[in-house]
């Protein structure tokens, strides 16, 4: 059984009078990682800065490995931070940047040595001790802060966006490398990022946060497949998020038509939120389908097509690796695996239809051209 190694209990946090985060209540485990996931303002960078020392929560305790440590300053907690833009210091090389911490602490030369070589092969820099920091690729400086702020062995290890100046391919590359140096070391990693395929990837609990508050807290696959909201079924992937009513156990019916599914538990003709994820939607032909529509927008995006279907005047993305041309006819078949039903929150409403897909599409493209030039 997993130890619990920090506490965050009702933790609120107030900026002139604006509330930042709004009862925060979560435990990390030992060896865990754990990835803190939203929009930008949600909170997630606010609350690892607390877990780091480096904000005094408004109210609300944290503890760690079961002593409270809201007064302990960051110096004194067996926690290291990276950073998104690595702070590295240029004019030392690779050795020095990583043995920094332990020439501060006055650590004997031979040990120092040992640690380094050691977080080198961690990070698969072995051989790299004398190059300039400003030599090398943005992948190798982000591989070099984290074995300096691993090398004083500490519990846990802070990441703030550490990725986010990388270009997509190093980013994928450096996700593998972030879950594998956490596994070698046996730490407790948490990571703040507001992309979900970051969170989806590399981590063992995603904590989801919007408006200071947790929207859901579980493991990356719960988190897609069975989303409490909402906000989270929007944010974690695409869905289609319609207007339902729950007959019964089983049983739900929306657009005109009841159709089985696998929930259960709710109230008898308790109103929902029916959520649809696009890559689960079958393509048949109109005189087999549960319903039937009109394609209005294909977009290629390499694997597959996005294609928005116009039912009824709700528009649905579909994900397809087949070719619908614009204004052709389909029909779509549910299996009741496919089909998850959410209770209705204050998100109800806001996501889901892709009614302005395409202009929103067509806006990022145009924007993309004006960088360019």
């Amino acid at each position: 059984m997993s130890k619990e190694l920090i506490r965050l209990r009702d933790l609120t946090m107030e900026f002139d009078g604006e509330r930042i985060l709004d009862g925060i209540n979560l435990y990390i485990n030992d060896h865990e990682f754990l990835t803190l996931l939203g929009p930008s303002g949600c909170g997630k960078t606010t609350t690892l800065r607390i877990i780091g020392g480096f904000l005094t929560p408004t109210s609300g305790t944290v503890t760690f490995d079961g002593e409270v440590i809201n007064d302990v300053p960051p110096y004194k907690r067996q926690i290291n931070t990276v950073f998104q833009r690595y702070a590295l210091f240029p004019h030392l090389d690779v050795y020095d940047n990583i043995a920094f911490g332990l020439k501060v602490a006055k650590l004997p030369k031979d040990e120092i040595d040992a640690r380094v070589h050691e977080m080198l092969e961690v990070v698969s820099l072995k051989g790299y001790e004398n190059r300039n920091v400003q030599s090398l690729s943005g992948g190798q400086q982000q591989r070099v802060a984290i074995a300096r702020a691993l090398v004083n062995r500490p519990k846990v290890l802070l990441l703030d966006e550490p990725l986010g100046a990388l270009d997509l391919r190093l980013r994928k590359d450096m996700q593998n490398e972030l879950k594998r140096i956490q596994q070698a070391m046996g730490i407790t990693f948490i990571y703040v990022t507001h992309d979900q395929e970051e969170a989806l990837s590399m981590s063992d609990t995603v904590v989801v946060m919007d408006k200071g508050r947790i929207q859901q807290i579980g493991k990356p696959e719960d988190i897609y497949n069975e989303p409490k909201n909402a906000f989270v079924a929007d944010f974690i992937g695409e869905s289609n998020i319609l207007d339902g009513v729950m007959l019964s156990d089983y049983k739900v019916k929306f657009f005109g038509r009841v159709f089985t599914c696998v929930d259960k538990g709710f109230a008898p003709n308790e109103s929902v939120d029916v959520v649809i994820r696009p890559e689960d939607i079958d393509i048949v032909p109109p005189t087999e389908g549960h319903l039937v529509g009109t394609v209005t927008s294909v977009t290629f995006k390499g694997l597959n097509y996005d294609i928005i279907v116009d039912f009824r005047g709700f528009k649905w993305l579909i994900q397809t690796t087949d070719f619908h041309g614009e204004g052709s006819t389909i029909g779509i078949r549910l299996n009741p695996e496919d089909i998850h039903i959410m209770r209705k929150s204050e998100y109800s409403g806001l996501f889901g239809d892709y009614s302005s897909y395409s202009a929103e599409y067509d806006e990022l493209t145009e924007d993309a051209e004006d960088e360019e030039e």
